[in-house]
């Protein structure tokens, strides 16, 4: 019997080399990538195998495996281990009697049933059996051996990375299962993206959308996009100034619990937020967050401040940290590994951010900055790889394992935010925190998608504010 071995070379064994009764094992898991891969590369997107809720209803209760990615296994044996590399498949004959769930482990064995000398055909016994001992798929195949010996260098196959937005919103979507919608001030939406993310939002269950601004504007884009306005409410105001003046007054009166940027300009609202007479401030400084789920890094990962402060002073430094800590809390990360960015690893008096790094992470020590792990000055690559920090000898609990990334001004944080959305196809949430609510300060040329990952977000901040404030002093 031969067992499947990751051998550097691929050898073959031509007919006089086999006998009946000579067999060859492999062993797989099925992981839901596999799943997917196999969807993708088929085309085959039957519900039944990759829509969970869809699954769910089905006769097997749960998502299974394509019936030929176990076929597959099959000619995965006769093509690199037996025969092996110049084996021709020339007939198949398959009976699935079980599916393949998530997580089974499938032995598949090979057996030599019947040898032909005229035209070096072979039929082999194909048996899939699960971890439990019970067969899963049953049949034969008949193949040509290969009439001359070949060896071959084994070909490494290329890592892949699934890059599914669509599942990882609805991953972010499930964080808020089981809470009430919000009262949300929506500012001004008057262009599709932005009445039509609110409403998507409405619709998933995070928000009861307030819609401010001029009533037949906001409904004729609803008319001219076939989006139905019937269930929600709607502020009649003249213009965008108005509408955002508006917004903070329902907030400031508790009629809302968060504000969302609509098609207006960021200024024009931040300011009515920022206003020291009947604004939204804080004794904290207000700051932004964007919230990102990158394909190739394997966790979420915070970066602030790309939209508010230019040019943070080290103090503003202190709040926008703390800021981005207590996000971290609310989203389930207990200790965030907190990275200050610069562009070298090393203090130096020349380059600003990495003494106001060194000075952050003193003031961590000293309990100015609570609930996360700091560490600083790192260079991106840094903070976000374990294989470059040890290349750099940097010992270190954050580095390489970042969860926050503290970019030393606006300018650098935008870019590296707007790379990693449009360059790594992140999932990006964008909240704006510090403030008496939370607010989704969203781009003008955002989707739908981020729209609704940002209130995500906000809804979550808004129910960990509700409970704040009904717990006892």
């Amino acid at each position: 019997m031969r067992i499947e071995t990751q051998q550097q070379f691929l050898e073959s064994r031509t007919f006089d080399e086999i006998n009946v009764g000579d067999s060859s094992v492999l062993v797989r898991s099925l992981r839901a990538e596999d799943i997917k891969l196999f969807a993708i590369m088929s085309g085959d997107m039957n519900p039944a195998i990759g829509d969970q809720e869809f699954a769910n209803s089905g006769m097997f209760r749960e998502v299974i495996a394509h019936g030929m990615w176990s076929a597959s296994l099959i000619t995965t044996v006769l093509g690199t281990q037996f025969p092996g590399p110049g084996t021709i498949l020339i007939d198949q004959a398959l009976h699935f009697t079980r599916p393949v769930r998530l997580g089974d482990t499938i032995t598949v064995t090979v057996t030599v049933k019947q040898m032909f000398a005229h035209n070096q055909h072979i039929v082999c016994d194909c048996s899939c059996i699960n971890q439990d001992g019970m067969q899963v798929v049953l049949g034969t195949a008949e193949v040509l051996a290969p009439t001359e010996k070949l060896r071959t260098k084994r070909v490494e196959l290329p890592d892949i990375t699934i890059s599914d937005k669509y599942a990882r919103l609805q991953h972010l979507v499930a964080r808020a299962n089981g809470l009430a919608p919000i009262d949300m001030a929506v500012v001004h939406p008057c262009d599709l993206e932005s009445l039509k993310g609110a409403l998507m939002a409405a619709e998933a269950g995070l928000i009861d959308p307030i819609l401010i601004g001029p009533e037949a504007k906001i409904r004729a884009v609803a008319s001219d996009n076939g989006l139905d306005l019937k269930q929600h409410r709607i502020v009649n105001v003249k213009h965008s100034h108005d509408s955002a003046a508006m917004a903070v007054t329902l907030i400031r009166n508790g009629d809302a619990e968060a504000l969302m940027k609509g098609s207006l300009h960021t200024d024009e609202l931040m300011a009515e937020v920022v206003s020291r007479a009947a604004g939204l401030r804080t004794a904290r400084r207000i700051s932004h967050v964007f919230l990102m789920d990158v394909p190739t890094y394997p966790r979420p990962i915070l970066i602030t401040d790309a939209a508010i402060n230019i040019a943070p002073t080290l103090e503003d430094k202190v709040d926008i940290i703390q800021n981005a800590i207590d996000l971290a809390h609310i989203i389930g990360i207990p200790e965030p590994k907190v990275a200050i960015l610069s562009a070298v690893e090393t203090v130096n008096s020349k380059i600003q951010s990495t003494l106001d790094a060194a000075a952050l992470c003193k003031m961590a020590d000293r309990g100015q900055i609570k609930g996360g792990l700091l560490d600083g000055p790192l260079a991106f690559d840094n903070a976000v790889s374990i294989e470059a920090a040890k290349t750099k000898g940097i010992n270190s609990v954050v580095a390489g394992r970042a969860e926050i990334l503290v970019v030393p001004d606006l300018e650098s944080g935008n870019m590296v935010a707007k790379q990693l959305e449009y360059l790594a196809n992140a999932l990006t949430a964008g909240i704006v925190l510090g403030a008496r609510v939370p607010i989704v300060l969203t781009s003008r040329a955002d989707s739908a998608e981020t729209r609704i990952a940002s209130c995500v977000i906000a809804t979550l901040i808004a129910h960990a504010n509700r409970n704040n404030q009904a717990s006892p002093e």
